[in-house]
């Protein structure tokens, strides 16, 4: 009895240290300190970058036609294309890029052919400058179907595109133009069959018995396609306005060349370029509307060709 006596007070001396042991750890733990988070601030997105709607000027015209804006649903339309084609920045910042290339080409074009300076910034709606093809077979800057390039004398087959040929694709946009608006009588219109084609255009106008752009209904596409031109011209005219800052060195610029013409077949074009100190790349480069690495060339046709001068490119050795 004594034994179990001695016991149990062993046992009740170990509960209680354990118990201030466990008082002692706990107070301890309680007392360290805490790390804290740094407070930061967060980042405000509108503290660099404001984003609003758009003034539009209120002598919006194409080719001299100009907008309706007391109509709210044309303004409507309009606002949409200024707002997209402002806040699409990087395309926005690529067509300035590329108009400073090849609006100097198509320029004195247009202007030969009596057509609207305006209407560069329709091959920039078309193609954004460059030598694209539509779902539907729609070729190069001024997206040219094949029958049509064919109809007004250009040459599309597998070996050669004129399609691609920005100078004789332009010429032929300049001649169907005018073609249309002798029928049209507007430079609006002819614009707007040139997206959707002419008897798109002339059938709408029947059943809706209108005869101006501005009046018809017609579909997204074209529906949109005036005035997304008007957007391009705008804020291509007038960057800065619409809050784009690029240098005269942050443009594209055209690499000077010469011409060389050839009236026989070509067998190779990679060993026609070495010839000038060239590759082949570069060579299609500056001649896109060569389909193939070789000119067949039967009946002894003379092409010209352009070759860039030496200097402004990196042209590696072969094996390289």
């Amino acid at each position: 009895m004594k034994h179990l006596k001695n016991i149990l007070t062993l046992i009740g001396l170990i509960a209680v240290v354990s118990t201030l042991i466990f008082a002692v750890q706990s107070n301890e733990v309680e007392e360290m300190p805490v790390a804290k988070k740094p407070v930061t601030k967060d980042k405000n997105v509108a503290d660099t970058y404001q984003i609003s709607a758009i003034d539009i000027p209120d002598d919006l015209n194409f080719a001299g036609e100009p907008v309706p804006q007391e109509d709210p649903e044309i303004m409507e339309r309009v606002d949409r294309e200024f707002l997209v084609n402002t806040y699409w920045q990087s395309n926005a910042v690529l067509l300035m890029k590329r108009a400073n290339k090849y609006f100097p080409i198509i320029e004195p074009i247009l202007k030969k052919n009596g057509i609207p300076d305006d209407f560069k910034y329709l091959a920039v709606a078309e193609s954004g400058l460059e030598n694209l093809v539509s779902p539907a077979g729609a070729t190069g800057f001024w997206q040219i179907m094949k029958g049509t390039g064919r109809e007004y004398g250009l040459e599309v087959n597998d070996n050669v595109d004129e399609r691609y040929h920005i100078e004789k694709s332009t010429q032929v946009a300049c001649d169907y133009l005018n073609k249309w608006k002798k029928r049209f009588g507007t430079w609006t219109l002819t614009a707007a069959a040139y997206n959707a084609g002419p008897a798109g255009i002339q059938k709408f106008m029947g059943i809706q018995q209108v005869d101006d752009y501005y009046d018809l209904l017609l579909g997204q596409e074209t529906g949109r396609y005036v005035f997304r031109i008007l957007a391009i011209k705008e804020i291509l005219s007038h960057p800065e306005k619409y809050g784009f800052e690029l240098e005269p060195e942050d443009m594209y610029k055209k690499v000077p060349t010469f011409t060389v013409e050839v009236d026989t077949a070509v067998t190779n074009w990679a060993d026609f370029a070495e010839l000038y100190e060239i590759n082949y790349k570069i060579l299609k480069r500056h001649n896109p509307w060569l389909r193939e690495p070789h000119l067949n060339n039967a009946s002894r046709k003379k092409y010209t060709l352009e070759i860039p001068n030496k200097g402004y490119y990196r042209v590696g050795s072969a094996g390289q």
